[in-house]
């Protein structure tokens, strides 16, 4: 199944983008009349028919709407430090959308060696593979922030872990499905003393991810997968 995405949907009537629409029409030869299937990210999965094409433009009628499509039972955040080298990071987006992922915060850490990023481009990463893995939901992408201003904004209703050493309680033993998870991966060169103590100092609770040292976008999709298991 080939599926598209657009948030421009009114009533029965939804409309692709340009770059989607010239994929549609020009690339795949699609034309008025041919079954069409869409999804707008926010959970809809959609059936119809092609109203109108042109160049840059794609009309559809819906015919069936499927709402909250495949929803999960709870909500994960992944909170993790852009890699130095900026493919691990789009990898990590890439898997952890096919796995499935709600919401993705770049947090910038004292040993961080990336602290800019092109989240335009990491959008439509999120957005192809929501498409590829035939998802409903297009993770939320926050644009880059602090690890101070991010520890320390409020959260409530989920639970919040930082991955850490074997010293501490593994990730699967310590989390109770199917509530809310909030989980922070640090950089390269691991998290600061000063920011562990500030991450515990507001609730985050240190857990481990196995025995072996992972890389960042590693471990990134080891805690993606280990809480989407544990929730089946």
């Amino acid at each position: 199944m080939i599926l598209f995405y657009t948030d421009d949907v009114d009533g029965n009537i939804a409309r692709l983008d340009v770059e989607q629409a010239r994929h549609c029409v020009q690339v795949l030869r699609k034309k008025e009349g041919d079954a069409i299937s869409f999804v707008d990210g926010e959970g809809g999965f959609y059936e119809g028919i092609i109203q109108e094409t042109g160049k840059k433009k794609c009309v559809i009628q819906i015919l069936k709407t499927h709402h909250a499509y495949n929803k999960r039972p709870f909500k994960l955040h992944i909170a993790i430090a852009p890699t130095k080298n900026i493919n691990r990071l789009e990898w990590f987006l890439e898997k952890a959308t096919e796995i499935g992922i709600d919401e993705i915060s770049l947090i910038i850490c004292h040993h961080s060696e990336r602290r800019k990023v092109r989240t335009d481009r990491l959008r439509k990463i999120l957005v192809s593979a929501m498409k590829q893995s035939l998802k409903a939901y297009l993770p939320i992408l926050h644009e880059p922030i602090s690890f101070k201003q991010f520890v320390q904004t409020p959260r409530i209703n989920c639970s919040k872990y930082i991955a850490q050493g074997a010293e501490n309680m593994p990730l699967k033993d310590n989390y109770e499905a199917p509530k809310d998870v909030l989980l922070l991966i640090g950089p390269e060169g691991d998290f600061s003393k000063q920011e562990l103590t500030l991450a515990y100092a507001n609730d985050f609770q240190g857990v481990n991810l196995g025995n072996s040292r992972l890389r960042t976008e590693t471990a990134g999709i080891v805690a993606c997968h280990t809480l989407n298991l544990l929730n089946e």
